[in-house]
């Protein structure tokens, strides 16, 4: 396929540039003299200029030159207008320089009016104002600034439109495909423009298509290797528990055991994670009590807790017994544990996890504040990423897994979830839910 030609964007730009500048010039100088034509036209519109003339014709050949002088000088006072008399095939002397040179002039704009009253008479008019020019050469000034600063304008504009509304739109794009939108690309008509924008479009949905399908791919092996290593551990886990029974080494069965329970967790979080994200809006909605299930949680983590030697601490506002989410409840719970089993594995023994449940307008809040080292300022925005372990400052147990189902769980109730260190010490993990109150909607 033979490829298009392309028209640089800095030939664009630069030929945009000069012809506006050309344009500019052109159109001031026709403005001008258009303008110029109809102030003459006007001069030789006035009404009895011609009977004027005749009359001063009539005069000068009855009473003399001097009277004709005199007779054309009080007209044009009245009509301030210098007025001349002139025989049509000389130029008179009387004419001031400036004009004659006008009259001469093949180009010149600024010429006086010149009516033919006779055939041996020519009436020369031009107004009676300051300077030699036909009108004021500052109007014709101001109109040409102005044609250039407009032309010039729209030059500009359409040049930074040429150039910023596509990158505007890569742009938007770009920011939704990092928000989780991998279908969107660039615009078909922005990536088939034959200029460096269109190259850079183009390279752009490459790039693009090339991510989203190396992503897919790793999602589909992901998934795949998690789905088939369920069964051969279950069968796994089986054997185990029978040589345990037929007597074999108690400390070592014990060991293999737990490496197993730990692959069977590992391969339940990616199976969860990704049937989260394919669900999405599809989960089962029903009415769930968050204190109820607050509590099961922290049932369910005491034992864990106690290992650890870490207090467990929630604080609820009256007003949340009041208080219904629409949701899986299986699914809620799974999130908030993930949370707090993070908490207590970065709770030092001896100090606590702090819970926190109000309610605020029309959402539910759920902290969760552990007395840990904390998180480094650069690395919170990465805390809820698929396998991201901020090893350095929270050294710890799992596979990076559970708040990424965390974050996805709740974006699936319609929530949003975020983290900061907090000023009492330690990371705190903040939730909040759309929430209702019954009899009020």
């Amino acid at each position: 396929m033979k490829k298009p030609m392309t028209f640089p964007l800095f030939w664009r730009i630069f030929l945009s540039i000069w012809l506006a500048m050309a344009v500019t010039v052109v159109a001031s100088n026709l403005a001008t003299r258009f303008l110029l034509d109809r102030e003459r036209q006007a001069i030789e519109r006035q009404v009895g200029l011609r009977d004027l003339g005749m009359e001063a014709i009539d005069i000068r050949e009855r009473e003399g030159r001097g009277d004709a002088w005199r007779f054309l000088r009080s007209q044009g006072e009245r009509l301030d207008l210098h007025l001349i008399l002139i025989e049509r095939d000389e130029q008179d002397d009387r004419l001031p320089e400036p004009i004659r040179e006008r009259m001469r002039s093949s180009w010149n704009p600024q010429k006086p009016a010149v009516i033919d009253v006779s055939e041996s008479y020519r009436l020369v008019a031009w107004p009676r104002v300051s300077g030699e020019g036909w009108l004021d050469p500052g109007f014709f000034k101001f109109i040409e600034f102005a044609l250039a600063a407009v032309l010039i304008t729209l030059a500009c504009w359409w040049i930074a439109r040429l150039v910023s509304r596509p990158l505007k739109h890569m742009e938007t794009t770009a920011q939704a495909i990092a928000a989780g939108k991998n279908s969107l690309r660039v615009n078909a008509d922005i990536a088939g423009r034959r200029d460096e924008v269109g190259q850079l479009a183009t390279a752009f949905n490459a790039m693009t298509d090339q991510l989203c399908n190396l992503l897919d791919r790793q999602t589909q092996l992901l998934r795949d290797i998690s789905h088939d290593l369920r069964t051969p551990l279950a069968r796994q886990r089986v054997a185990i528990e029978l040589a345990s029974e037929s007597g074999a080494d108690a400390p070592l069965m014990a060991s293999i055991l737990r490496q197993n329970e730990r692959l069977e967790a590992m391969t339940g979080q990616i199976l969860t994670l990704y049937r989260i994200t394919e669900q999405g809006e599809e989960i089962d909605r029903l009415p769930v009590d968050p204190l109820p299930l607050v509590n099961r949680v922290l049932e369910d983590a005491a034992d864990y807790a106690r290992h650890r030697q870490v207090d467990c601490k929630l604080v609820a506002a009256p007003d949340v017994a009041n208080v219904r989410m629409l949701g899986d409840a299986g699914l809620l719970q799974r999130a908030v544990d993930n949370i707090l089993q993070n908490a207590l594995d970065h709770t030092p023994g001896g100090k606590s996890v702090h819970l926190s449940l109000t309610k605020s307008a029309k959402q539910l809040v759920l902290e969760i504040r552990d007395e840990g080292p904390g998180v480094p300022e650069e690395m919170l925005g990465q805390l809820f990423e698929p396998f991201f372990r901020a090893d350095k400052s929270r050294g710890g147990k799992g596979w990076g897994l559970g708040l990424a189902i965390a974050r996805d769980i709740v974006a699936a109730h319609g929530g949003t979830i975020s983290a900061g260190n907090s000023d009492e010490g330690g990371l705190k993990v903040t939730i909040l839910l759309p929430a209702q109150t019954p009899g009020k909607g």
